[in-house]
Protein backbone atom coordinates (compact mmCIF):
# COMPACT_ATOMS: atom_id res chain seq x y z
CA UNK A 1 0.00 0.00 0.00
CA UNK A 2 1.27 3.70 -0.81
CA UNK A 3 0.31 6.47 1.37
CA UNK A 4 -1.21 9.73 -0.72
CA UNK A 5 1.31 12.15 -0.19
CA UNK A 6 2.91 10.00 -2.84
CA UNK A 7 0.28 10.70 -5.37
CA UNK A 8 -2.21 13.42 -6.40
CA UNK A 9 -5.17 13.25 -5.38
CA UNK A 10 -7.70 11.91 -8.45
CA UNK A 11 -10.99 13.46 -9.27
CA UNK A 12 -13.92 11.27 -10.62
CA UNK A 13 -15.53 12.85 -13.44
CA UNK A 14 -18.93 14.99 -12.32
CA UNK A 15 -21.76 12.53 -13.19
CA UNK A 16 -24.57 13.80 -15.48
CA UNK A 17 -28.12 12.26 -16.38
CA UNK A 18 -28.34 8.76 -17.58
CA UNK A 19 -24.67 7.81 -15.57
CA UNK A 20 -25.25 4.32 -13.82
CA UNK A 21 -24.54 4.13 -10.01
CA UNK A 22 -23.43 0.95 -9.20
CA UNK A 23 -25.05 -0.47 -5.85
CA UNK A 24 -22.42 -2.34 -3.56
CA UNK A 25 -23.13 -3.94 -0.16
CA UNK A 26 -20.28 -3.75 2.12
CA UNK A 27 -21.91 -3.44 5.64
CA UNK A 28 -25.35 -4.40 7.07
CA UNK A 29 -27.94 -5.56 6.02
CA UNK A 30 -31.01 -3.95 4.82
CA UNK A 31 -35.34 -3.75 4.61
CA UNK A 32 -36.55 -4.35 0.84
CA UNK A 33 -39.01 -1.57 0.88
CA UNK A 34 -35.97 1.10 1.90
CA UNK A 35 -33.54 -0.72 -1.00
CA UNK A 36 -36.51 -0.37 -3.71
CA UNK A 37 -37.38 3.14 -2.64
CA UNK A 38 -33.86 4.10 -3.05
CA UNK A 39 -33.30 2.84 -6.67
CA UNK A 40 -36.68 4.62 -7.92
CA UNK A 41 -35.42 8.04 -6.36
CA UNK A 42 -32.27 7.67 -8.28
CA UNK A 43 -34.08 6.27 -11.62
CA UNK A 44 -36.34 9.51 -10.74
CA UNK A 45 -33.40 11.84 -11.11
CA UNK A 46 -32.24 10.15 -14.22
CA UNK A 47 -29.73 7.66 -13.75
CA UNK A 48 -29.43 3.69 -13.98
CA UNK A 49 -28.59 1.36 -11.49
CA UNK A 50 -26.87 -1.65 -11.50
CA UNK A 51 -27.53 -4.12 -8.55
CA UNK A 52 -24.53 -7.19 -7.50
CA UNK A 53 -25.55 -10.40 -9.36
CA UNK A 54 -26.04 -12.00 -7.16
CA UNK A 55 -26.75 -9.93 -4.22
CA UNK A 56 -25.30 -11.18 -0.62
CA UNK A 57 -27.71 -13.31 1.64
CA UNK A 58 -28.22 -11.92 5.05
CA UNK A 59 -25.96 -12.93 8.06
CA UNK A 60 -27.13 -11.78 11.07
CA UNK A 61 -25.48 -8.53 11.63
CA UNK A 62 -23.76 -8.23 7.96
CA UNK A 63 -25.25 -8.20 4.36
CA UNK A 64 -23.12 -11.40 3.26
CA UNK A 65 -20.08 -13.06 4.01
CA UNK A 66 -16.80 -10.77 3.83
CA UNK A 67 -16.11 -12.26 -0.21
CA UNK A 68 -19.72 -11.80 -0.92
CA UNK A 69 -19.89 -8.54 0.54
CA UNK A 70 -16.25 -8.09 -1.25
CA UNK A 71 -17.56 -9.10 -4.77
CA UNK A 72 -20.14 -6.19 -4.56
CA UNK A 73 -17.27 -4.10 -4.50
CA UNK A 74 -15.13 -5.75 -7.02
CA UNK A 75 -17.98 -5.45 -9.57
CA UNK A 76 -18.94 -1.87 -9.74
CA UNK A 77 -15.30 -1.03 -9.59
CA UNK A 78 -14.32 -3.53 -12.70
CA UNK A 79 -17.49 -2.55 -14.58
CA UNK A 80 -16.61 0.39 -17.03
CA UNK A 81 -20.23 0.92 -17.55
CA UNK A 82 -20.72 2.32 -13.88
CA UNK A 83 -19.50 5.58 -13.02
CA UNK A 84 -20.44 5.83 -9.57
CA UNK A 85 -20.39 3.58 -6.62
CA UNK A 86 -23.45 3.84 -3.83
CA UNK A 87 -23.58 1.42 -0.82
CA UNK A 88 -26.78 -0.05 0.56
CA UNK A 89 -26.63 0.96 3.82
CA UNK A 90 -23.88 1.71 6.61
CA UNK A 91 -24.12 -0.42 10.05
CA UNK A 92 -20.81 -2.64 10.30
CA UNK A 93 -18.56 -4.75 8.40
CA UNK A 94 -15.95 -2.68 6.31
CA UNK A 95 -13.72 -2.82 8.51
CA UNK A 96 -13.35 -6.91 7.96
CA UNK A 97 -12.96 -6.26 4.12
CA UNK A 98 -10.08 -3.27 4.20
CA UNK A 99 -6.83 -5.52 3.83
CA UNK A 100 -8.71 -7.38 0.99
CA UNK A 101 -9.56 -4.24 -0.85
CA UNK A 102 -6.89 -3.81 -4.64
CA UNK A 103 -6.70 -0.03 -4.48
CA UNK A 104 -4.38 0.41 -7.72
CA UNK A 105 -7.22 -1.11 -9.48
CA UNK A 106 -9.67 1.95 -7.51
CA UNK A 107 -6.79 4.48 -8.36
CA UNK A 108 -6.49 3.39 -12.20
CA UNK A 109 -10.71 3.62 -12.33
CA UNK A 110 -11.63 6.54 -10.72
CA UNK A 111 -15.33 6.59 -10.27
CA UNK A 112 -17.28 8.41 -7.64
CA UNK A 113 -17.99 6.88 -4.07
CA UNK A 114 -20.53 8.17 -1.46
CA UNK A 115 -21.18 6.69 1.53
CA UNK A 116 -21.38 7.27 5.52
CA UNK A 117 -21.79 5.34 8.81
CA UNK A 118 -19.46 2.65 8.94
CA UNK A 119 -18.81 3.27 5.04
CA UNK A 120 -16.72 6.17 6.32
CA UNK A 121 -13.90 3.80 7.12
CA UNK A 122 -14.12 2.91 2.98
CA UNK A 123 -13.93 6.32 2.17
CA UNK A 124 -10.89 7.21 4.24
CA UNK A 125 -9.42 3.91 2.78
CA UNK A 126 -10.32 4.92 -0.95
CA UNK A 127 -8.97 8.49 -0.02
CA UNK A 128 -5.56 7.48 1.71
CA UNK A 129 -4.37 4.64 -0.53
CA UNK A 130 -6.56 4.89 -3.55
CA UNK A 131 -5.97 8.96 -3.58
CA UNK A 132 -9.59 9.54 -4.67
CA UNK A 133 -11.42 11.92 -3.58
CA UNK A 134 -14.40 10.64 -2.28
CA UNK A 135 -17.51 12.05 -0.69
CA UNK A 136 -19.60 11.69 2.85
CA UNK A 137 -23.50 11.62 1.90
CA UNK A 138 -26.18 9.58 1.82
CA UNK A 139 -26.49 5.85 0.55
CA UNK A 140 -29.58 3.46 -1.28
CA UNK A 141 -31.84 2.93 1.82
CA UNK A 142 -31.12 6.77 3.50
CA UNK A 143 -32.11 8.75 0.39
CA UNK A 144 -35.90 8.24 1.25
CA UNK A 145 -35.76 9.50 4.45
CA UNK A 146 -33.42 12.46 3.61
CA UNK A 147 -34.52 15.84 3.66
CA UNK A 148 -35.54 17.78 0.31
CA UNK A 149 -32.70 20.01 0.88
CA UNK A 150 -30.17 17.28 1.24
CA UNK A 151 -31.11 15.18 -1.46
CA UNK A 152 -31.23 18.12 -4.39
CA UNK A 153 -27.44 18.98 -2.86
CA UNK A 154 -26.43 15.29 -3.14
CA UNK A 155 -27.23 15.33 -6.60
CA UNK A 156 -26.19 18.80 -6.90
CA UNK A 157 -22.65 18.03 -6.08
CA UNK A 158 -22.10 15.29 -7.53
CA UNK A 159 -22.73 16.38 -10.68
CA UNK A 160 -20.26 19.46 -10.09
CA UNK A 161 -22.84 22.40 -10.13
CA UNK A 162 -21.36 23.75 -6.42
CA UNK A 163 -18.55 24.27 -4.41
CA UNK A 164 -20.02 25.72 -1.27
CA UNK A 165 -22.55 25.27 1.53
CA UNK A 166 -24.21 27.49 3.75
CA UNK A 167 -26.58 25.62 6.11
CA UNK A 168 -29.67 27.38 7.29
CA UNK A 169 -28.82 27.02 10.43
CA UNK A 170 -25.31 26.53 11.94
CA UNK A 171 -23.78 27.33 16.04
CA UNK A 172 -20.96 29.10 15.72
CA UNK A 173 -18.64 27.48 18.60
CA UNK A 174 -15.53 29.15 18.16
CA UNK A 175 -15.36 31.40 15.23
CA UNK A 176 -12.82 32.68 13.07
CA UNK A 177 -11.47 31.58 9.42
CA UNK A 178 -9.50 28.52 8.78
CA UNK A 179 -8.44 26.29 5.62
CA UNK A 180 -7.53 22.95 4.95
CA UNK A 181 -7.94 19.58 3.73
CA UNK A 182 -11.20 18.35 4.45
CA UNK A 183 -11.47 14.90 6.09
CA UNK A 184 -13.71 13.18 8.75
CA UNK A 185 -17.13 11.07 8.95
CA UNK A 186 -18.83 8.53 11.81
CA UNK A 187 -17.09 8.92 15.29
CA UNK A 188 -17.30 5.81 16.34
CA UNK A 189 -15.81 4.43 13.10
CA UNK A 190 -12.88 6.25 12.49
CA UNK A 191 -11.85 6.01 16.42
CA UNK A 192 -11.71 2.47 15.20
CA UNK A 193 -9.16 3.21 12.73
CA UNK A 194 -6.68 4.68 15.04
CA UNK A 195 -3.22 2.51 14.86
CA UNK A 196 -4.34 0.57 11.96
CA UNK A 197 -2.83 1.28 8.34
CA UNK A 198 -6.46 3.23 7.91
CA UNK A 199 -5.87 6.23 9.56
CA UNK A 200 -4.84 9.13 8.25
CA UNK A 201 -3.07 11.98 10.63
CA UNK A 202 -5.52 14.83 11.08
CA UNK A 203 -2.77 17.74 11.51
CA UNK A 204 -3.27 20.46 9.19
CA UNK A 205 -7.07 19.66 8.37
CA UNK A 206 -10.39 20.42 9.03
CA UNK A 207 -12.34 17.24 10.49
CA UNK A 208 -15.89 16.69 10.69
CA UNK A 209 -17.41 13.74 12.53
CA UNK A 210 -20.79 12.92 13.55
CA UNK A 211 -22.68 9.77 15.06
CA UNK A 212 -25.79 7.88 15.74
CA UNK A 213 -27.00 5.90 18.83
CA UNK A 214 -24.11 6.31 21.30
CA UNK A 215 -24.96 7.11 24.97
CA UNK A 216 -23.86 10.66 26.27
CA UNK A 217 -20.98 9.26 27.95
CA UNK A 218 -19.37 7.00 25.21
CA UNK A 219 -19.56 10.02 22.90
CA UNK A 220 -17.29 11.73 25.69
CA UNK A 221 -15.23 8.95 26.04
CA UNK A 222 -14.57 8.95 22.26
CA UNK A 223 -13.57 12.38 22.15
CA UNK A 224 -11.69 12.26 25.14
CA UNK A 225 -9.50 9.37 23.71
CA UNK A 226 -9.23 10.91 20.62
CA UNK A 227 -8.01 14.15 22.47
CA UNK A 228 -5.56 12.19 24.90
CA UNK A 229 -4.06 10.47 22.21
CA UNK A 230 -3.28 13.58 20.05
CA UNK A 231 -5.49 12.86 17.19
CA UNK A 232 -6.67 16.53 17.52
CA UNK A 233 -3.61 18.31 17.59
CA UNK A 234 -2.64 21.26 14.86
CA UNK A 235 -6.59 21.10 13.62
CA UNK A 236 -7.25 23.77 11.42
CA UNK A 237 -11.18 23.33 12.19
CA UNK A 238 -13.64 21.01 14.10
CA UNK A 239 -17.28 20.37 12.49
CA UNK A 240 -19.37 18.77 14.43
CA UNK A 241 -22.39 17.25 13.17
CA UNK A 242 -25.75 15.38 13.66
CA UNK A 243 -25.54 12.77 16.97
CA UNK A 244 -28.66 11.82 16.21
CA UNK A 245 -30.15 9.69 19.41
CA UNK A 246 -27.02 10.39 21.33
CA UNK A 247 -28.15 12.95 24.03
CA UNK A 248 -28.57 16.42 24.59
CA UNK A 249 -26.20 18.13 21.85
CA UNK A 250 -25.85 21.02 23.62
CA UNK A 251 -23.86 18.61 26.29
CA UNK A 252 -21.83 17.45 23.52
CA UNK A 253 -20.95 21.00 22.45
CA UNK A 254 -19.93 21.91 25.86
CA UNK A 255 -17.22 19.12 26.66
CA UNK A 256 -15.68 19.80 23.10
CA UNK A 257 -15.77 23.53 24.18
CA UNK A 258 -13.82 22.25 27.27
CA UNK A 259 -11.33 20.22 25.29
CA UNK A 260 -10.27 22.77 22.90
CA UNK A 261 -10.83 26.00 25.04
CA UNK A 262 -6.91 26.76 24.57
CA UNK A 263 -7.02 26.17 20.74
CA UNK A 264 -7.50 28.87 18.28
CA UNK A 265 -9.78 27.27 15.18
CA UNK A 266 -12.78 27.63 14.37
CA UNK A 267 -15.20 25.07 15.95
CA UNK A 268 -18.68 24.47 14.29
CA UNK A 269 -21.73 22.51 15.37
CA UNK A 270 -25.59 21.50 14.43
CA UNK A 271 -24.04 21.19 10.79
CA UNK A 272 -26.13 19.42 8.37
CA UNK A 273 -24.26 16.07 8.51
CA UNK A 274 -24.92 12.65 9.63
CA UNK A 275 -27.97 10.73 11.01
CA UNK A 276 -30.46 12.45 10.61
CA UNK A 277 -33.25 13.93 8.06
CA UNK A 278 -30.24 16.57 7.42
CA UNK A 279 -27.30 15.12 5.95
CA UNK A 280 -25.48 17.38 3.14
CA UNK A 281 -23.15 15.59 0.73
CA UNK A 282 -19.49 16.64 2.26
CA UNK A 283 -16.04 15.77 -0.55
CA UNK A 284 -13.27 14.12 1.73
CA UNK A 285 -10.05 15.19 0.50
CA UNK A 286 -10.14 18.49 -0.85
CA UNK A 287 -8.94 22.22 0.41
CA UNK A 288 -11.57 23.55 2.20
CA UNK A 289 -12.34 26.68 3.79
CA UNK A 290 -14.39 27.72 7.05
CA UNK A 291 -15.37 30.99 7.10
CA UNK A 292 -17.33 31.83 10.21
CA UNK A 293 -18.44 35.27 9.50
CA UNK A 294 -20.57 34.11 6.11
CA UNK A 295 -21.19 30.48 7.64
CA UNK A 296 -20.30 29.06 4.86
CA UNK A 297 -17.72 26.38 3.57
CA UNK A 298 -16.39 26.35 0.11
CA UNK A 299 -14.72 23.34 -1.55
CA UNK A 300 -11.58 23.63 -3.79
CA UNK A 301 -12.04 20.84 -6.39
CA UNK A 302 -9.04 19.39 -8.26
CA UNK A 303 -9.53 18.61 -12.16
CA UNK A 304 -11.38 15.82 -13.08
CA UNK A 305 -9.23 12.96 -14.24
Amino acid sequence: MTETAEFPLVAPPPLKKGDTFGIIAPSGPWKDDEFRRGIEILENRGFKVRVPDPLPVHRSYLAGSDEQRLETLRQAWRDPGIRAVMPVRGGYGVLRLLNSIDYKAIRANPKVLVGFSDVSALLQAVYRYGNLLTFHGPMLTTLGKCDPASLEFLFDRLTGKTDSLKPDRLKILKGGSSSGIIVGGNLTTLTHLVATGYEISWQGKIVFLEDVGESPYRIDRLFTHLYMAGRFRDLRGLILGEFTGCGDQEEIWSRVGELFRNEEFPIWADFPVGHGLRNYTLPVGVQAKMDSAEKKLSFNFPAPS
